[in-house]
């Protein structure tokens, strides 16, 4: 049967598929629209199926706090290429999905998969996507945290660092937020205090200073003195409340707080694209 422009046009705006691919799904469809658009979804999910072992590691970093601060969600989006990334429809989808581990408190990505947008459930929005956009594309992490302090957001240019940090209490001034937010961007921590750090990370870095000390001649005993000052250092450097305030060297993210009468930091989520951290 002829198929109208029209009829292409209303498909693709129903679908945002590209023009062709509506006109052959609506002939294959004999101008039927609800077969047309599952044709379309099942194009989609043959090429997600595809590209299921490229490599995603473009996307976004999007997050939503609420006024309070009490509440805040965060999500990883991957794609193949930058382009996508900084498609607009890419991003738009990226926020209703954040929006959506806000709303419904979903803490991991299986529940999130499983939850309802528009009728359709997120999987199967990935795989609309992935039809139209011709690139995979998946959700690699969801974060959803709540507190009885206050919950700061701060996402680097680009959108491929996020990072959300939870104060103990609420935090007066929202430029020395952004300043401890900032912080957990640039300088990694391992953890807000050295009880947070992984015993065994502990167990290797006094391991290897040890190690090093003896195949310099140190004595056994002057080594594993001379180790703890190493594993002090490291705190130093990898502990978000010990490191150097990056504004300022004469003082540590903990003193910077206090001087600014400022509640301490309980927790963050650091997510860049494509670590796990």
């Amino acid at each position: 049967m002829s198929i109208s422009a029209k009829d292409v046009k209303e498909l693709r705006e129903q679908t945002g598929a590209g023009m062709m691919d509506c006109k052959k799904a609506l002939e294959e469809a004999d101008g039927d629209f609800e077969r047309a658009i599952e044709i379309l979804r099942k194009k989609g999910q043959k090429l997600s199926e595809k590209r299921s072992d490229r490599e995603a590691n473009q996307g976004l970093i999007v997050t939503k706090v609420s006024d309070d601060g009490s509440k805040a969600a965060a999500l990883e989006i991957n794609c193949e290429t930058d382009f996508v990334a900084r498609n607009e429809d890419f991003q738009k989808r990226a926020d209703q999905f954040v929006n959506l581990v806000f709303e419904e408190e979903l803490d991991s990505v299986d529940e999130l998969l499983k939850a309802k947008v528009d009728g359709l459930t997120v999987a199967d929005h990935l795989k609309d996507m992935v039809g139209k956009i011709g690139e995979k594309i998946e959700i690699n992490r969801v974060v959803l945290a709540k507190t009885g302090g206050q919950l700061v957001s701060y996402i680097h240019p680009g959108n491929q660092l996020g990072v959300l940090v939870e104060f103990e209490g609420e935090v007066n001034d929202d430029d020395i937020a952004k300043d401890v937010a900032m912080q957990v961007a640039a300088m990694k921590p391992l953890s807000v205090t050295r009880d947070g750090v992984d015993s065994s990370i502990v167990e290797k870095e006094l391991e290897i200073a040890k190690d090093q000390l003896l195949n310099e001649g140190k004595p056994e005993e002057i080594a594993e003195k001379a180790a703890q000052g190493k594993l002090r250092r490291f705190y130093e450097e990898r502990v978000l409340l010990e490191q150097k305030f990056v504004k300022d060297n004469s003082l540590s993210v903990k003193e910077y707080l206090k001087q600014n009468d400022t509640p301490l930091v309980k927790s963050f989520h650091r997510l860049q694209l494509g670590n796990d951290s």
